[in-house]
């Protein structure tokens, strides 16, 4: 179990993909996939500076309306 992946897995799955994709079409590939990630770390990124951001504490309550006659 310890020696899943050896140098030689990845130089296949390499050549597989090469093969398949083309060589031309894996610069495209990795740009999407760079996007991609960098997209998805943006947005975490937004999440966490809202969660940690600090809560308001001054509440403004509602003026109430005025009934019209």
């Amino acid at each position: 179990m310890g020696d899943l992946f050896q140098p030689w897995h990845l130089i296949m799955i390499a050549i597989i993909v090469v093969v398949f994709f083309g060589g031309k079409k894996l610069p495209e590939l990795g740009k999407g996939l760079g996007e991609g990630l960098r997209g998805f770390k943006d947005g975490m990124k937004g999440v966490t500076d809202e969660v940690n951001k600090p809560a308001d504490t001054h509440a403004v309550t509602p003026k109430p309306e005025e009934s019209v006659k």
